[in-house]
């Protein structure tokens, strides 16, 4: 099968390889360096799948009309990534990889011939160097579409599951919007890292640092379970779980990234936040803890522990200042 990857940076990068592996023709588009070197070498993909070095089309836009496509840019890049290659995506079914909550509403542009379909990674993958990708821990891909779906939205994600599904955990969720807010409760571990260039690991480690997270995850579940969400269960974490972590003392509270960070191992875990800055680019904060505080403002609720964090994480991009624990400690 044709098979274009649009964004490949290390969770697109890990998919085009894991796809070229099981014999589908790839095409990707990439930028800069990173470009370069898959067009020099290939995407050289190590870790937790083991080893493969995928040799594909690269471009800056897609050069060929697709049998599917697979969108794994930034949330906040998703809908130019796909203008830009709208030549060839008329009736192609396509795959959004995103965090945040904007998944299914990223293909408006496509129009109703083309299936959207929503989806979330949860295996970790870190960009060593340009061309050069490491899964430091694996983990499923959880699928779904818009809740008023249509029949090409429903064979989309049939296609989707089947693709996906023969090369890592491939999982469709009745309940995506759920499943989104979940995720976004486990990417509360990213904005600490950003600020601090510390991993996920190390974050959850420091005492103070795990208080701080503790307090903007409980702010997520409470914006969820004040908007009516139905929390999926994924990753260990259930609607019922997460209800009672909403109100749990620090001392019982603290367990749950406590137990996300056994679930990451020993390969230190930076984020895809943290990554993002030491490559220069801007992140996708604002589709993260920023979603948390956008909601909990419409909803009329308290989220500061998320304004400061989203805050703080632009700070660290604009000046390229990590902060330390002792200083974030101090501010919260």
């Amino acid at each position: 099968m044709r098979i274009a990857v649009i964004g490949a940076g290390a969770v697109g990068a890990t998919l085009a390889a894991l796809l070229d592996r099981d014999g589908h023709d790839l095409e990707i588009t990439a930028r800069g360096e990173h470009l370069a070197a898959i067009r020099s070498t290939g995407i050289r993909l190590g870790g937790a799948w083991g080893e493969h070095t995928a040799r594909v089309a690269a471009n800056d836009v897609l050069s060929s009309v697709p049998d599917l496509v697979i969108v794994a840019t930034k949330a906040p890049d998703a809908a130019d990534a796909l203008n830009a290659s709208s030549a060839v995506l008329a009736g192609v079914p396509v795959i959004i990889v995103q965090n945040g909550l904007a998944a299914l509403s990223s293909g408006g542009c496509l129009g109703t011939k083309s299936a959207v379909v929503g989806a979330l990674a949860l295996f970790a993958a870190s960009y060593v160097n340009p061309g050069q990708i490491t899964v430091t821990a694996p983990g499923a891909v959880y699928l779904g579409v818009q809740e008023h779906r249509s029949e090409v939205d429903d064979r989309g994600l049939t296609l989707s599951q089947r693709v996906l599904g023969a090369v890592l955990p491939a999982r469709a969720t009745e309940n995506f919007r759920g499943a989104q807010w979940t995720k976004l409760v486990v990417n509360q571990i990213n904005a600490l890292p950003a600020i601090t260039g510390l991993s996920a690991q190390a974050v959850i480690a420091d005492l103070g640092l795990r208080r701080i997270m503790v307090g903007s995850m409980q702010e997520a579940v409470c914006a969820g379970l004040a908007a009516g969400i139905r929390f999926e269960t994924l990753q260990g974490l259930s609607h019922p779980l997460l209800r009672l972590f909403a109100s749990a003392p620090f001392t019982l509270a603290q367990l749950l990234p406590l137990a996300m960070a056994r679930r990451m191992g020993t390969i230190p875990n930076p984020g895809s936040t943290l990554q993002s800055i030491r490559r220069g680019q801007l992140t996708e904060i604002d589709y993260l803890n920023g979603a948390v505080a956008s909601e909990a403002a419409r909803l009329r609720m308290d989220a500061a522990i998320n304004e400061r964090l989203v805050r703080l994480v632009h700070e660290v991009e604009r000046s390229g200042r990590f902060f330390s624990p002792a200083e974030l400690t101090e501010f919260f």
